[in-house]
């Protein structure tokens, strides 16, 4: 089968192009440079040795894709790239596919203020920031529920947290969940929050766009360019807990303007379909590779 280039990701596909000798494009899903810099332990140091892979990867690449404009920063800074072979690719979502699951989800009979989270649980999330808010409002909202999905290696430290601010079942711990029961989580919620310190991108943003959930997140690193403040969602101070419960219980206290922003992400989040995303691929590959091969 021929080719006429080579496509890997993060890690992959350096060695199989230059064996075939064919122009080799790769897309940094996140800068692994920048995320390891907010983890500790056997992450950090197995994140240490992968950024060092992924800084010769992309320096031995045509063109290197990034998701956002934090991105594109972070890896000409941390990995010396050259401007000209940086280009800015946002994450796409299968929007039809979520919008069926959805539609097929039933949402949970609603007895009080619910606030989804949905994450991998690495320290830059931050997810005990999110319990920490969560103490704090548990006398200021009535009925509140902080539902939490997705496990990782903050698991055990998320869960003792959980127990010494006795949490109860103010939040729950879900842990993984299938593709239908993560669509019935969207549904039955009335935020979405992530308030992560770090992200390059953050799909997770876009399905809660999808869900029609406004979002709220902290200021940091890429979340401003996929949450619009004020319009999509509020962007808070990261590591400051008393803020983050202060941008729910407001937006809890005031559904119609969460509606609103949730119906603007619905609306945003069709730039980041798959076909548009599908065609900037095109034009960017066609723009770096072909006018690499023009010179």
């Amino acid at each position: 089968m021929g080719a006429d280039l080579v496509y890997g990701v993060d890690l992959d596909g350096f060695l199989w192009a230059r064996r075939r000798r064919l122009p080799f494009v790769v897309s940094l899903k996140g800068v692994i440079a920048d995320e390891l810099k907010n983890e500790r332990g056997w992450v950090r140091v197995l994140l240490s040795v992968q950024a060092r892979w992924e800084r010769r990867n992309a320096r031995r690449a045509d063109l290197v894709l990034v998701p956002t404009r934090y991105s594109e920063g972070v890896a000409r800074r941390l990995y010396d790239l050259e401007p000209s072979k940086l280009a800015v690719l946002p994450e796409p979502i299968d929007l039809d596919g979520w919008t069926a699951r959805f539609a097929a989800a039933r949402a949970r009979p609603r007895t009080g203020a619910t606030v989804l989270c949905v994450a991998r649980m690495y320290p830059r999330k931050r997810i005990v920031d999110l319990l920490e808010a969560a103490a704090l409002l548990r006398g200021r909202v009535s009925a509140l529920a902080v539902r939490i999905v997705g496990r990782g290696p903050e698991w055990e430290t998320v869960r003792r947290r959980h127990q010494t601010l006795a949490l109860g079942e103010t939040v729950t711990l879900l842990g993984d969940v299938s593709p239908g029961q993560l669509a019935e989580e969207y549904v039955s919620a009335d935020l979405f929050c992530l308030p992560s310190v770090q992200e390059s991108f953050g799909i997770v943003f876009l399905e809660a766009m999808a869900a029609g959930l406004a979002v709220v997140t902290c200021g940091a690193a890429a979340m401003p360019e996929v949450i619009e403040d004020g319009v999509t969602g509020v962007l808070v101070p990261p590591r400051d807990p008393a803020a983050l419960a202060n941008a729910l219980e407001t937006l809890l206290g005031d559904p119609t303007r969460a509606r609103v922003m949730g119906a603007a992400g619905r609306r945003a989040v069709a730039a980041y379909g798959i076909e548009r995303v599908a065609g900037r691929f095109l034009d960017a590959v066609r723009l770096g590779v072909g006018g690499m091969r023009s010179r």
